[in-house]
């Protein structure tokens, strides 16, 4: 009985993610209701982790519930620690969760809200969640070691070098386009600005309060933190409204930048408990409470969409990012489909923290599939919004223009209707003084996540109280990487300088940590204020940057899982993670070209380069461009030479030249109770 009611529970699952699919995909002429989106969503993921996950678990890597995790067999109290899945759960999510699944799915809503979603979609499914997963068990099953020192392990010692290149090469990128949207987002905002620089004395207040005043009082804490920045919001309210004081918080992009740079080095330089842990504690809080509310407000409303399924710019003329919809679309939606740095994330604390194998399924798989839900809700936001709209918020003023009213008329001649006189209409509802060229997505997420709250909680009247409370959201979200990022980044870069000089190489020795830091903000700062300088608004040139570094590393990723599978002799299942590799290396190799060799100087670093060159333009912007290029470059080289070391390992090994030999640790059967297994 109960197995005809699970056939026809699931039978019924598929039948509605068919149907809604179907809608999403041949729809046209007509604005579709964003419910559509959602249950699509839903029914696909439950889908996917109920029989794809479940194949994969069972199959593929064959979890063992007997195997000792390296969690209970190196238990220290602090890096290793047996933890319940569920927190280990929100730990994952909540590490892999960056700016990538609010923003990416923003800006690709340039070609419509089709391309996007269904690459949502199959891209989770069958690609990210199935790296983070698969990473996931192999990092556990070497006593939870990274990426890097797998890659070395398994597929040799240029594999290694290449692995560990591709990661400084990705966090420094990561941490400028992370920073790059925090500028976009609070230029010229008084009430953002202020609310977040309150978050910062708030999290010292917090790490004291915990550590010094009220040891182990986390409900207090986490009590104490949420009024606080309840007031802040308010207080950016009051702020905004005050000429004599809001213009100390009307800030240039320059000026938000160095106040960023700044920050950064001061989160990577201070004491973890006194600002990183307290405020990626109180940025986790405020993130699962405002995605729960965002899908409530979702279901409740069911908004219409009124982006169309597909836009005129599928062609490549976007005004948001230039390219064509292949590959463009591919790399700009990376978090949410499939990410690189969770691959980091899947090799570094989590497998640490795994209580038994059988547990990975729900925190590798399940964690993507949460994340990925969250890229859809935020392609909801984006397109609830009127395309005008839409594009007025996210052009550049090199392309739309600088005047509202030039930028107003170029955007309707595109066929999307939009005056000046509504936009600061709409600026005036949110509390801002304008919403023309805020570049980088997350100002669009914002207004159209107010959009959403203030029809289903408050109104009109409190959509400037929602507006500013995304755009805190939002940069606490991406504020969390940036300066967990740089933190990471300074430990890698201690690691290195280390053997050249050993005191470099210890964490604890404060000339060293103050040197590292300054290294690895330095880098990712020069690219950010590349981009603070850039006419088409940085995010043009970063973005796909960042995409195509981001989904290189998830090619090095698939390489290794790839060679370990044919090591297991599972080759039967290598097509698993192969197909997502194939279609990353085909995906990345064709966008990197375009950037570095095509001939449209929106699209080519090169090309660009040479435009600027011709018209006498900066020396700076022209040394940019052609730095990006080898920048692009230098990541295809790295990953082309991990890519020929991970096919002569695979040949070797199937033509029996090799021995499919892998590097797992020994089996050691559990020793945990029953109940905790």
């Amino acid at each position: 009985m109960r197995s005809s009611f699970r056939f026809l529970l699931w039978t019924v699952v598929a039948l509605v993610s068919a149907l809604a699919l179907a809608t999403i995909a041949l729809h046209r002429g007509e604005q579709i209701n964003a419910l559509w989106l959602v249950a699509a969503a839903i029914c696909t993921y439950a889908l996917g982790y109920r029989f794809y996950s479940g194949f994969i678990a069972a199959k593929v890597l064959a979890l063992d519930p007997r195997r000792a995790t390296p969690a209970e067999r190196m238990e220290n109290g602090r890096d290793f620690l047996p933890t319940n899945k569920w927190v280990v759960f929100g730990h994952h999510f909540a590490a892999i969760a960056g700016p990538g699944p609010l923003v990416g799915p923003v800006l690709a809503a340039q070609f419509g809200y089709l391309p996007g979603t269904l690459w949502i979609l199959v891209g989770a499914v069958f690609g990210g969640c199935v790296q983070d997963f698969v990473i996931l068990l192999f990092s556990v099953r070497r006593d939870g070691k990274s990426l890097t020192e797998i890659a070395k392990e398994e597929v040799g010692r240029v594999g290694g070098v290449v692995a560990y290149a591709s990661v400084i090469s990705i966090l420094v990128i990561l941490l400028a386009v992370c920073a790059l949207i925090v500028v976009n987002a609070l230029k010229q905002s008084p009430w953002g600005t202020f609310t977040i620089a309150m978050t910062i004395p708030i999290a010292l207040l917090m790490g004291v309060y915990l550590r010094r005043l009220r040891p182990g009082r986390v409900l207090e804490t986490s009590a104490i933190g949420f009024v606080l920045v309840l007031t802040a919001i308010w207080g950016g309210q009051w702020v905004s409204q005050s000429p004599a004081v809001a213009k100390y918080f009307t800030m240039t992009a320059p000026a938000v930048a160095i106040s960023i740079i700044v920050y950064g080095f001061a989160a990577s330089a201070l004491p973890v408990w006194l600002l990183l842990a307290p405020r990626d504690y109180l940025s986790t809080f405020v993130k699962l409470g405002t995605i729960g509310l965002l899908a409530l407000g979702i279901v409740v409303m069911h908004p219409t969409l009124h982006m169309p399924a597909l836009t005129k710019f599928v062609d490549g003329t976007g005004p948001v990012f230039a390219g064509k919809v292949f590959p463009f679309a591919f790399i700009t939606i990376a978090c949410g489909a499939i990410s690189g740095f969770h691959s980091l994330i899947s090799s570094g604390t989590t497998p640490k923290l795994i209580r038994r194998e059988t547990e990975i399924r729900l925190v590798g798989y399940g964690a993507m599939v949460a994340e990925s839900m969250v890229a859809i809700m935020a392609t909801v936001a984006a397109c609830v919004l009127e395309p005008g709209t839409y594009f007025a918020i996210n052009s550049p003023a090199g392309i739309a223009g600088q005047l509202p009213e030039k930028a107003a008329n170029t955007i309707s001649e595109w066929g999307f209707p939009v005056t000046a006189a509504g936009m600061q209409a709409l600026a005036q509802s949110v509390g801002e003084q304008t919403l023309f060229n805020r570049t980088g997505g997350a100002p669009a997420f914002a207004v159209g996540m107010a959009h959403i709250f203030s029809s289903s909680l408050g109104g009109q009247a409190v959509m400037a109280l929602w507006y500013h409370f995304a755009l805190m959201f939002e940069a606490l979200f991406i504020l969390t990487v940036l300066d967990a990022g740089t933190r990471v980044g300074r430990f890698m870069v201690q690691d290195a300088l280390g053997h050249a000089w050993k005191p470099m190489g210890r964490t604890s020795w404060y000339p060293s940590v103050l040197a590292t830091s300054g290294l690895i903000v330095g880098a990712w700062g020069y690219f950010l204020w590349q981009g603070v300088r850039d006419p088409l608004g940085g995010i043009n040139s970063l973005w796909p940057l960042f995409g195509i570094a981001n989904q290189l590393l998830a090619a090095v990723a698939l390489c290794v899982a790839t060679t370990i599978l044919i090591k297991m002799h599972r080759t039967k299942y290598m097509l698993v993670t192969l197909a997502p590799l194939a279609w990353l290396v085909i995906v990345t190799f064709t966008a990197s070209w375009h950037k570095v060799f095509d001939s449209d100087p929106r699209i080519g670093f090169l090309a660009q380069a040479r435009k600027l060159a011709t018209a006498g333009g900066s020396g700076r912007l022209i040394f940019n461009n052609r730095l990006d290029a080898i920048v692009t470059g230098a990541l295809i080289v790295m990953v082309g030479l991990i890519l020929v070391e991970s096919l002569r390992q695979w040949f070797g090994i199937l033509s029996g030249r090799r021995e499919a030999q892998t590097k797992e640790s020994p089996f050691v059967v559990t020793k945990l109770a029953g109940e905790q297994i």
